[in-house]
């Protein structure tokens, strides 16, 4: 998706995405554009006082030039890049360099495990059409998600048990929180809800087979945006309504580490923990660059 590598993309950042048809679906791109200007006029400043409690930029930049080089080093014969869908880079300077390179295979790697339209689909679209334009004569390949894949998931189940350390899982609760996202992008078929709860069936049956029985596990949605209906119940609603007070949180939705997961769940949602008297309140990093999403990633496309 990309991010705000400082503080003068904050506004790039928001503009290019509330711009995207697949985010604002209105058919209208003159009233699209007049919605993306209203939203981002009135989040910039906010969204800027937040990155500066990140440092002035989103991890994410970061995380993943990391991701890159780790793959680099391990994929000698691939040549390993990026391309971002609201920030540099973007898509049409990264297929420049794929000219350049004369490179014939390419495989897209959207970095979301479960497909939607907001976020595969419009990053694959966009590439897509840039390609078409820039006459790429390539043969592209698209992994289209990655939910159900067990190597991904016992990345998944990693990252927990890293987080629990030797604390017993029955005195928590465990919360898969997930990106939200409007209702009525769903009821037109968009299949994010569904594969967010067939991933975390998944992660539940491995739990068990790792013996770890959490006190319960839950789903909730955070990051909405708006006053239109989006999936339910948000993380502040799921941590009022716990008897248990002490909580683990895994972020669903993301492989790499960002605001949505180091502003808003370590450091926002926390503070609402604490104001709700919660005893423990943890947070799990991403995958990252953790060996065995590595591992994951590299038997992914070794296999396609």
């Amino acid at each position: 998706m990309g991010a705000p590598r400082n503080l003068e993309e904050v506004e790039l950042f928001l503009k290019n995405m509330f711009n995207d048809k697949n985010i604002i679906t209105t058919k209208s791109s003159a009233l699209r554009s007049l919605i993306s200007f209203m939203i981002t006029q009135t989040r910039k400043n906010e969204a800027k006082e937040n990155y500066k409690l990140l440092g002035g930029k989103s991890p994410l930049v970061e995380k993943t030039k990391e991701l890159i080089h780790s793959l680099q080093e391990r994929l000698q014969d691939h040549y390993v890049t990026c391309a971002m869908r609201y920030t540099p880079p973007f898509s049409d300077e990264v297929i420049q360099e794929l000219k350049k390179r004369e490179i014939k295979d390419i495989l897209l790697f959207p970095l979301y495990p479960q497909y939607s339209t907001t976020t595969t689909k419009s990053s694959v679209e966009d590439f897509l059409e840039n390609a078409k334009k820039l006459n790429l004569k390539a043969k592209i390949k698209i992994v289209e998600k990655f939910y159900d894949d067990p190597l991904y998931n016992k990345a998944i189940i990693t990252q927990i048990k890293k987080t629990l350390q030797n604390k017993d899982p029955k005195e928590f609760d465990l919360i898969f929180s997930a990106h939200s996202l409007p209702v009525k992008i769903v009821q037109k078929g968009d299949p994010y809800e569904k594969e967010v709860k067939q991933n975390i069936e998944i992660l539940q049956k491995m739990l068990q087979e790792e013996d770890l029985a959490f006190g319960d596990i839950h789903l909730a949605y955070q990051s909405k945006l708006g006053p239109v209906k989006w999936l339910e119940p948000s993380l502040e609603e799921k941590l009022k309504s716990l008897k248990n007070k002490k909580v683990l949180i895994y972020p669903i939705s993301f492989v790499l580490d960002n605001s949505e997961t180091l502003y808003e769940l370590h450091m926002e949602y926390a503070a609402i923990a604490k104001k709700l008297n919660f005893q423990e309140y943890s947070v799990c990093n991403c995958p990252n660059s953790d060996e065995i999403f590595i591992d994951f990633l590299i038997n992914k496309i070794k296999t396609l």
